[in-house]
């Protein structure tokens, strides 16, 4: 049987006729491409070429399979173009999700290092609420899910992505904007804006509050942090949010500052356990792991 190899000296022959012209096109030596011709005629047991003033001429007997290897070559070049494609992400569509909290900032610019990765990358990206996520995975419409919550389930697996502390939202003139940090008993005795503690992501934000035993009151509820960051720049209390919620120094209106006593949030990527992860959904995860590190460092 021929290899692809083979079937490339052999093709190249044809297109020059010499072998010093074949081993020009495939940058090889000479040398190399007379050999590799004589054993390809002696492995099938025929000549393929008539040795000529120094030319090569398909002899009759060969003559009629050398159409079937242009074809055989013409399909191995679109079988390389269709990989390169694939790698630059033409023929394809990436779905994947996340939590608002991590769709605000850092999820764009993940997405930015994608598509400087994959240029010609289709995207279809969603936003869920946490509960949301089993079924959007489970039936595979979409690859992976960032969280700001680990999802217990038989058919996920949660791969970390990265961990923030528990930010304080001020308005900008706000008396406590004017410290480096804020302690929880300080924010308790403010009217504070927020996310039902019943839901997994709230009862994180409520953390401070319940460790310490203090009291934990919401006048103004909001579904996402960032309304509750908008509630606050509209001077209508304080709030705390996580770090990647607010992983940008342009936020008008605001000041956030750390509260005292750190409490973390872990931020997930969710995938279907029975699924293979694509290239696409490696680098995002890639990607968002290296915007979580950024955002940490972003303030003291």
């Amino acid at each position: 049987m021929l290899t692809l190899r083979q079937i490339e000296v052999i093709r190249a022959i044809m297109m020059a006729g010499t072998v010093k012209g074949a081993a020009d096109l495939l940058g090889v030596s000479a040398p190399g491409v007379s050999r590799a011709m004589k054993h390809t005629e002696s492995q099938l047991g025929i000549r393929l070429f008539s040795r000529r003033h120094g030319r090569f001429t398909p002899t009759s007997e060969a003559r009629g399979i050398f159409g079937q290897i242009n074809e055989v070559f013409s399909k191995v070049e679109n079988l390389q173009f269709s990989i390169e494609a694939l790698k630059r992400g033409e023929t394809s569509v990436f779905s994947f999700a996340s939590v608002p909290s991590i769709a605000q900032h850092i999820m764009p610019r993940a997405v930015a290092r994608l598509r400087h990765r994959f240029p010609e990358l289709r995207m279809n990206i969603n936003i869920l609420k946490i509960e949301e996520t089993a079924d959007y995975l489970l039936l595979k419409k979409g690859e992976v899910v960032a969280m700001s919550y680990r999802i217990d389930h038989p058919g996920l697996i949660s791969h970390q992505l990265g961990s923030g502390r528990l930010m304080a939202v001020l308005p900008q003139d706000h008396p406590l904007a004017l410290q480096e940090a804020v302690s929880p008993a300080q924010l308790a005795s403010q009217p504070l804006i927020g996310i039902d503690p019943s839901d997994p992501y709230g009862r994180i934000l409520s953390s401070p509050f319940t460790d310490n035993g203090l009291p934990f009151e919401l006048p103004i509820q909001a579904r996402f942090s960032h309304t509750v960051v908008a509630l606050v720049a509209a001077r209508l209390g304080i709030a705390v949010v996580d770090e990647f919620s607010v992983a940008t120094p342009h936020l008008p209106g605001v000041a956030v500052r750390p509260i005292t006593d750190t409490t973390a949030l872990t931020a997930y990527c969710v995938v279907n356990a029975e699924t293979p992860r694509s290239i696409f959904a490696d680098e995002l995860i890639s990607a968002l792991r290296s915007e979580m590190r950024s955002a940490t460092q972003l303030r003291p």
